[in-house]
Order: C-alpha cells, then sequence, then structure tokens
C-alpha cells in the first residue's frame, strides 16, 4: 500500500509539479493584495479629520461630485465608511469594480482606486495561466489545466501524508524537524518531508474551496454538501475584454434633459433622487450605532455590521426609493446557506477568515507549497542520478 502512494505522489507530481509552483506562488503574491495596496495608497483610503467636522450627507456629497464628473457618469452607490478617518467610495453604472475614492467631510476627490500590474498578472496567473476567459463562466485551456492540476494536487498531498506515516518514534522525531548540518541533500530531503506535512491542511482547504471556481459539477457537489445551492455564474464581460470602460463613459456626454436636480435617470429611465439616501442612511444609523460600512443602492442597501472582520458579512436591507422608508432586513446569520457559502469559500480559500494572522500562516503555507514541487524534483534527480552512477 505504501509503495502504490509513493508511485501516486512521484508520477502525478513530475508532469504536474511545476503548474503547482507557478499556482501556489501566484496565490501566495495575492494573499497581502489588499493589504500592499492600501499601503501604497495611503491618500486613497484615508482622509485628514478636523476637530468636530461632520460628513456631508450622501445628496450634498453627490452634488459636490457632480461638479467634478463628467455627465455620462451615472452614480449608482455609495459606500460609507464607519470609521471617520475612512474614505467614502462611489460606484457608478456600467463600470462594475471601478470605484472613486473621495473626501466625506469636503467632497474632493481622492482618485479611482488602482489595480498594480503584478496583482494582475498574478492572479491571471492563478486562476488561468494567462488564458483568461473572455466571459465569466468561460472554459478556457488554462483554466482547465489550473482546475486539473488543482485536483492532481489533492491526491498528491494525500499520498504524501500516507507516506509521511512513521514507524517508530524516533522516524516520526526526524519527520518533524528539519536538519541543517547534515548536507544539502539532507535538508532538502527534510524540508521538503517535515515542511510538506506542517502545510498539508493549510493547502488541502486552498485546493478543495479553490475548485469550486473551476468545475461547475464540483461547485453543486460543495454546495450540496453545506446545504445550498451553487449560484448560478453571470456570463458577463471581463473589463479586459469589454469594449466600454471608464475613459470611454468620460469622454460621452449625456443627452440633454438625463440630468436633473435631483437625480439621475436609471437603467429604466426613471429617475433616483438621491435625497431619499439621506433618510435612509439615517435610518440605517439608528438600527446599527457601529458598523464596518454601508453601502446605499439605488435598489437596497448591505450593512458590513462587524467593524473588526474582513470576512463579506452583510446585512441587506430593502428601502422604498421614492421615500427612502426601509423596509424588510435579511440578516446575514439568518441567510440561506446558498448566499453565504461562496464568501465562506473564498475566506477560506484566501485565508481572510481569521484576520491577519491567518493571512501569514496562509502566505508562508502558500508559499512553501510552491517550494515542495522544486525540492522534490530535486531529490528525484539525485536518486537517478546516483542510482545510474553507480551502475
Amino acid at each position: 500500500m505504501r509503495k502504490a502512494f509513493a508511485k501516486i505522489h512521484l508520477w502525478f507530481s513530475i508532469p504536474f509539479g511545476i503548474i503547482i509552483s507557478v499556482v501556489c506562488l501566484s496565490g501566495a503574491a495575492l494573499v497581502f493584495e489588499q493589504d500592499i495596496t492600501r499601503a501604497l495608497n495611503p491618500g486613497f483610503y484615508r482622509v485628514e479629520v478636523e476637530d468636530g467636522a461632520k460628513p456631508l450627507t450622501p445628496s450634498e456629497l453627490v452634488t459636490k461630485l457632480r461638479t467634478q464628473l463628467p455627465d455620462a457618469l451615472q452614480i449608482s452607490g455609495l459606500q460609507m465608511s464607519g470609521t471617520p478617518e475612512e474614505a467614502w467610495m462611489v460606484s457608478f453604472e456600467h463600470l462594475n469594480r471601478k470605484t472613486l475614492s473621495v473626501n466625506p467631510y469636503t467632497g474632493e476627490i481622492n482618485g479611482w482606486n488602482k489595480s498594480y500590474p503584478f496583482f494582475q498578472t498574478m492572479r491571471k496567473l492563478h486562476r488561468w495561466l494567462m488564458d483568461v476567459p473572455p466571459r465569466k463562466g468561460d472554459k478556457t485551456v488554462g483554466k482547465t489545466i489550473v482546475g486539473v492540476t488543482t485536483l492532481v494536487f489533492v491526491a498528491i498531498l494525500i499520498s504524501g501524508v500516507v507516506i509521511w506515516i512513521p514507524r517508530t518514534k524516533k522516524a516520526l522525531k526526524n519527520r518533524l524537524q528539519v536538519s541543517c548540518n547534515k548536507g544539502w541533500r539532507r535538508f532538502c530531503y527534510d524540508s521538503h518531508v517535515s515542511l510538506g506535512f506542517y502545510t498539508t491542511l493549510f493547502l488541502l482547504v486552498m485546493a478543495l474551496t479553490g475548485l469550486t471556481w473551476s468545475f461547475t459539477w464540483y461547485r453543486t457537489a460543495a454546495y450540496s454538501l453545506f446545504g445550498g445551492t451553487a449560484p448560478k455564474v453571470e456570463n458577463t464581460p471581463r473589463p479586459e475584454y469589454r469594449q466600454k470602460g471608464r475613459k470611454d463613459a468620460a469622454k460621452q456626454s449625456r443627452p440633454d434633459g438625463q440630468r436633473h436636480a435631483g437625480g439621475e435617470k436609471g437603467r429604466k429611465g426613471t429617475t433616483f433622487n438621491y435625497a431619499v439616501w439621506d433618510k435612509a442612511a439615517d435610518a440605517v444609523r439608528q438600527i446599527y450605532p457601529t458598523y464596518k460600512s454601508v453601502k446605499l443602492g439605488t435598489e437596497g442597501i448591505e450593512v458590513a455590521p462587524n467593524p473588526k472582520t474582513d470576512r463579506r458579512q452583510t446585512d441587506k436591507i430593502q428601502f422604498d426609493p421614492q421615500t427612502g422608508r426601509l423596509g424588510s432586513i435579511t440578516y446575514y446569520k439568518d441567510a440561506p446557506a446558498s448566499q453565504t457559502l461562496k464568501g465562506w469559500f473564498y475566506a477560506f480559500h484566501t485565508g481572510s477568515w481569521g484576520g491577519m494572522w491567518t493571512k501569514v500562516l496562509y502566505f508562508l503555507a502558500a508559499f512553501i507549497g510552491g517550494i515542495l514541487p522544486l525540492s522534490g524534483y530535486y531529490l528525484w534527480y539525485k536518486r537517478k542520478f546516483s542510482s545510474r552512477r553507480k551502475r
């Protein structure tokens, strides 16, 4: 049995090892993407607050923004932070993930959110091996290879644990530590065996959750296992394939009659009065004295009630777009599994579920996971080379 698992471990690792290294190392680079982006752009996320200053109301902020933005940009959402020193984020129709940072006290624009080319490249490598699908949900060769490699990686990890199981207490001690004074080859062997064991659980969690983005059949099975229904993937074009973006929208001018003193025309041609956001925001603050963020939309409100978590836990509130009166509230804790599982899978895949400490552990595990195939190649080569030289 042990020999069979050893063969599985070896012959799966040889053809897929390089791809495993690419996926793991690129994943490690993405763990601290948000933290690094925030550190490099403090002026985008933070604002200076004078003593006694109060933030503008949502409608006042929208009025100030209209004097600074082209008419073609239609405001669709405003995310207010529960931290006084945090900037507010404005979203627009047809711009998806493109957001604008504004000073909530003055209405001044801090700039558009940034995505650095390094992280963009790492994400493309991690998910698609640079073979980006034109639309969400589409299959490409790169996406399929990553999915198959992840499945194989699960088999490699499980077989590695079986091989690792020691037969004596002395062997157990040796397999839990790394020798640094017995030569390079012994160091590589101990690193491969010991570090591989310590990171197996984390790597398995990453692989098993990551597969929900690779295969529809796996996503359906995973959601069903936890009592939910897999969400349908929206078949929308990705930003890099979208013909019209923010620059095109900024160059265009809205037809006469679309701009109004109290609001803007939405997708269905109805005018939205941003003054209702003032009433809705006041009502939300009565229910949530403290919160991480409140995102006002033209069709609903999302509240992140826990200021101390990075997880995507939001309560959803319906409201009347004519009067601003709040309607029913769907609390995150009461939401069906189908709506919460995606957030859980994402949190456990990226390590964000436990804050900075779990991010550090995930980074180390992913980095080591990328090194393990390389040390495995070295050990395999040395063994083959030594055996040939002895003949």
